[in-house]
């Protein structure tokens, strides 16, 4: 019996080895450089000076017990911080049970997340620029960002408690990654303040409490499928917060994932009709910055983008008329619009207070009306109230104007191939910062750019979405939104990633 045992082991040691061995060989050479510098303090140095492949990392992280046939997860959470998602296959992960692991099981330290996450921003001219900062303390030798930021490590010139030196090259050279540096301070702090959490035990993550209760969600559900019946009219789906990419729309995604062409001459158009002043409604202040956050997002996605504001009901329907036709769409991806205005359920505002049916804007797009977005995916982002106007804080405001009960059935086209994004629920309100721009749209962005370069598709950004806007609320707690998309895309949307970082306003 024991050689019975003993012959078992060593094959399943020999498949775990033919695993990794299938993973170095999809691992590129920049990859293998993330994975050792994520291993400082895991491996001996002087190991580390000799991994010169995967494979010899993979050793060592065996032999110090770090990873093994039972218990592979470090490596997981290896790739998916490389942003290697699709390797997690070989070890028997998805990306979404490593996401709900990392709070119990995760090994890496804030501070080397940090450090990586910040290589991971910094361009060939980022590094240059810090190079000659750091002149008189880094030797005169080629470095990447990843060991020029080891070295600074190993000098002791920075480390967990200590990032000044960040703080000031960073300062001068990327400011747009300072935000990183802070967010690592915050949750520093609130670590050495808030006694430790039992994760054995721990229901939500530490800072996190359960802002819809299950009698919110039952209330949300009513509404869209008892006051509206949009589910039993519609075939169309439509993400709840808390509900998962994978198992929301099982059906679709079981089988081999198709996914809409995405390498035509151009990316396609973007269209941002932004309403600040009208002439019977009250101004929207901070819809500017949404309208700035939309076009650098989409551009930096391969769109040409085109803002208008202010836009009357007799300018809608000359823009509508004019990329209707448009002769671009035959050579390009996609298509976006989006809409930043007042707005009553199933219907927005013109800037001259003509309330617009959103299924007429959506109907111009069609395959009959548009040929040339034929079975191309057109997504709608919609930024404006869908219920009554209710009492607001100082610096919060709502995009609604009175409501009417109509339905959803409404406003998607009954054809393949839209997206309707919704900054709430049927009913209810959507919130704006006068200064910083509206929750759903910002967040949008938000993720847009988070999880583009790490091929999440559409759907699975619009649910990050909607569970990052679910859990915001104003300064005393009062108000709180909830986005919802829905759509009819027969095949996944991933848009390719693009080459040049991203400076949001």
């Amino acid at each position: 019996m024991s050689f019975l045992g003993s012959s078992s082991d060593e094959n399943c040691q020999l498949r775990f080895r033919e695993k990794l061995l299938a993973i170095d060989l999809e691992l590129k050479v920049q990859d293998v450089e993330s994975l050792k510098f994520l291993c400082i303090g895991f491996i001996p140095q002087n190991k580390m000076d000799k991994c010169r492949s995967a494979l010899h990392l993979f050793d060592y992280l065996m032999t110090g017990e770090m990873i093994s046939v039972k218990d592979p997860f470090f490596l997981a959470e290896l790739l998916y911080t490389i942003k290697q998602n699709y390797l997690l296959r070989h070890l028997g992960y998805t990306k979404k049970q490593v996401e709900c692991l990392l709070p119990i099981r995760g090994k890496l330290s804030p501070f080397r997340k940090l450090l990586y996450e910040l290589s991971e921003g910094i361009d060939e001219e980022n590094l240059k620029d810090i190079i000659f900062l750091l002149a008189d303390k880094i030797p005169k030798v080629s470095m990447s960002s990843l060991s020029l930021l080891a070295y600074l490590e190993k000098n002791t010139e920075i480390d967990e408690d200590n990032v000044i030196l960040l703080e000031k090259v960073f300062k001068k050279v990327a400011p747009f990654l300072l935000r990183k540096i802070e967010n690592y301070k915050r949750e520093k702090a609130a670590q050495e303040v808030t006694p430790p959490v039992d994760k054995e035990t721990e229901s939500l993550p530490q800072g996190q409490e359960e802002i819809f209760t299950p009698s919110d969600i039952k209330r949300f559900h009513g509404a869209l499928t008892v006051k509206y019946d949009v589910l039993p009219i519609f075939p169309l789906i439509s993400l709840m917060v808390g509900a998962s990419a994978n198992t929301l729309g099982s059906e679709i995604w079981t089988k081999e994932t198709i996914m809409y062409r995405m390498d035509r001459k151009h990316r396609g158009h973007c269209i941002i009709i932004n309403n600040h002043r009208f002439t019977s409604l009250k101004d929207r202040p901070g819809t500017h910055r949404d309208a700035e956050c939309l076009k650098l997002v989409f551009e930096w996605l391969g769109f040409t983008a085109h803002k208008y504001d202010d836009v009357t009901k007799g300018v809608m329907d000359k823009i509508l008329q004019e990329y209707k036709s448009h002769p671009g769409h035959a050579d390009g991806d996609c298509f976006v619009f989006c809409i930043l205005t007042h707005g009553e359920f199933g219907a927005v505002y013109s800037s001259d207070g003509v309330l617009i049916p959103i299924r007429s804007i959506m109907r111009h797009f069609t395959a009959q009306q548009c040929p040339g977005l034929a079975h191309k995916p057109k997504l709608f982002f919609i930024q404006a109230c869908q219920g009554p106007e209710v009492q607001n804080s100082v610096l919060t405001e709502a995009d609604a104007q009175n409501s009417k009960h109509l339905s959803l059935i409404d406003s998607v086209p009954t054809e393949a191939d839209f997206l309707l994004g919704l900054a709430t629920v049927p009913g209810y309100m959507s919130f704006r910062h006068i200064r910083d721009g509206s929750w759903y749209i910002q967040s949008l962005c938000s993720h847009l750019k988070k999880l583009v370069p790490r091929q999440e598709d559409i759907l699975s950004i619009l649910t990050a979405v909607n569970n990052d806007v679910s859990q915001q609320v104003n300064s005393d707690g009062t108000l709180r939104q909830m986005p919802q998309p829905a759509f009819t895309l027969r095949r996944k949307l991933v848009f390719p990633v693009p080459q040049n970082a991203l400076l949001l306003l």
